[in-house]
């Protein structure tokens, strides 16, 4: 009896039109445009006609947008056919520029497709030089991000700043991030269906976050792993802060005389902290007293200084553990590899909080006897005030990817797969699809599902 084998009918190609990105890349008073040559850029918002103009200065008045030169209107659309883009600034942007007014302010929104988007995100989030892996991965863990924000913030979907991810127009396109934005097009991170919540940082100073110590959901994707970046420049560092600066940056309270750390993560990082002062007490959060004192992180230990061993200015100082500085990344907020021969750095021992306590002036002493002579009496010394010192480790939340740790796999020969498995556990990498229906994520095309 013969066998008959039925083929498989292949599965329909699907083309998406690219999806587009709107993008707040400014917001003022006063806005200016410009053209980059001399190709006039197209307006329109100005009654039925299109103006042309290469130069372009808006101002807000009683709610409306008014023209340098005459015309007035609620919104503005300028667009160019000149592939070097639209001066916004001192920055260039492709695609469109939207103005808008809102509570008081003119927004400037960037709309272009994702790809061009990312081309930019890329580089102004990553040093271009790095391992193309490394930019591969954050070419990935963006375009996932920024996919997962269309649509939730009314005019815009994403800020230009590191409260969504960084995006500088034309001048952070290199060679390099555009290959890894076209070498990974379309692709994305999910788990369960959906779009991943594809957060990132600068360096974790040894083991990542899970998410549900930062914030209020714990993904079973966004748990703790150790860190490649033992060789970022903020690995460890060192803050001091004196009793000036203190007075300033914790009012409430005259300063500080005692830090007690109260409660830290899984991996050390504090959760709440107590200030105390000469005018009273305060609890913070961790991200609060990070945010208070400037700090690189919440992966820090306090103690108090006094005498020799305190600096002097009121100005902190961060002290890197290396010597050459390298590049600084903006992290954001923008698990093991997968089968990758590589020998994972051992983790880190988790800090332990420390519990500082106040530093009680030594008592005067008592005054000196009169005696029979014109000599004057001994001044006592001054009383140096305490220092606080923050020896900690990382830059950023520590959540997600730490850009840093990847470019540490990607020396080491990972892939951008790997890189990402690694750093996002469980979550599988494949074509971007509409409604993130889980079968089509059980077997993934192996073609962009838009083109350019």
């Amino acid at each position: 009896m013969a066998l008959v084998v039925l083929a498989a009918e292949p599965r329909a190609a699907i083309t998406l039109q690219e999806p587009q990105m709107r993008v707040l890349v400014a917001e003022d008073s006063q806005l200016l445009l410009r053209a980059d040559a001399d190709e006039p850029l197209r307006v329109r918002g100005l009654g039925h006609q299109e103006r042309r103009l290469k130069r372009l200065k808006v101002q807000l008045r009683g709610g409306r947008l008014h023209l340098a030169g005459g015309g007035v209107a609620t919104s503005l659309r300028i667009s160019s056919d000149d592939p070097r883009g639209i001066w916004l600034g001192t920055r260039r942007y492709r695609g469109d520029l939207r103005l808008l007014v809102r509570d008081g302010r003119i927004l400037a929104i960037n709309q272009l497709g994702i790809e061009t988007y990312l081309s930019s995100v890329v580089g102004s989030e990553m040093p271009s030089k790095w391992p193309l892996a490394a930019l591969q991965a954050q070419a990935v863990a963006a375009r996932t991000y920024a996919l997962r924000q269309r649509g939730s913030k009314g005019d815009f979907d994403v800020r230009a700043t590191v409260s969504s991810q960084v995006y500088k127009g034309i001048e952070s396109e290199t060679p390099s991030t555009l290959e890894a934005v076209a070498t990974t097009r379309s692709l994305v991170l999910v788990h369960g269906g959906r779009l991943i919540n594809a957060v990132f940082h600068s360096s974790s100073g040894g083991a990542t976050e899970p998410s549900g110590e930062v914030w209020r959901i714990q993904h079973p994707y966004l748990v703790s792993v150790a860190d490649h970046d033992d060789h970022s420049p903020v690995h460890r560092w060192n803050q001091r802060f004196d009793a000036l600066e203190l007075r300033r940056r914790f009012q409430e309270t005259g300063g500080v005389n005692q830090l007690s750390v109260l409660a830290t993560s899984s991996t050390g990082r504090v959760r709440s902290a107590r200030i105390q002062g000469p005018r009273g007490s305060l609890v913070l959060t961790g991200r609060e007293l990070r945010q208070r004192l400037g700090l690189k992180s919440t992966m820090v230990q306090f103690s108090m200084l006094q005498g020799a061993g305190a600096s002097e200015g009121s100005e902190p100082r961060m002290e890197p553990d290396r010597a050459e500085p390298a590049p600084q990344l903006i992290g954001l907020w923008r698990d093991s590899v997968s089968g990758l021969k590589v020998s994972p750095s051992p983790s880190p021992a988790p800090v332990q909080p420390l519990r500082v306590g106040s530093l009680a002036p030594p008592p005067t002493p008592p005054p000196l006897p009169e005696l029979p002579t014109s000599a004057p009496a001994r001044a006592t010394a001054p009383i140096e005030a305490p220092v606080l010192e923050a020896r900690g480790r990382g830059f950023g939340h520590g959540v997600g990817m730490s850009q840093w740790g990847a470019h540490g796999l990607a020396l080491k020969g990972a892939d951008f797969r790997e890189i990402l498995r690694h750093y996002y556990r469980g979550a599988l990498i494949r074509p971007y699809r509409p409604g993130d229906d889980p079968s089509v994520a059980a077997s993934p095309p192996s073609e962009p599902v838009w083109r350019s």
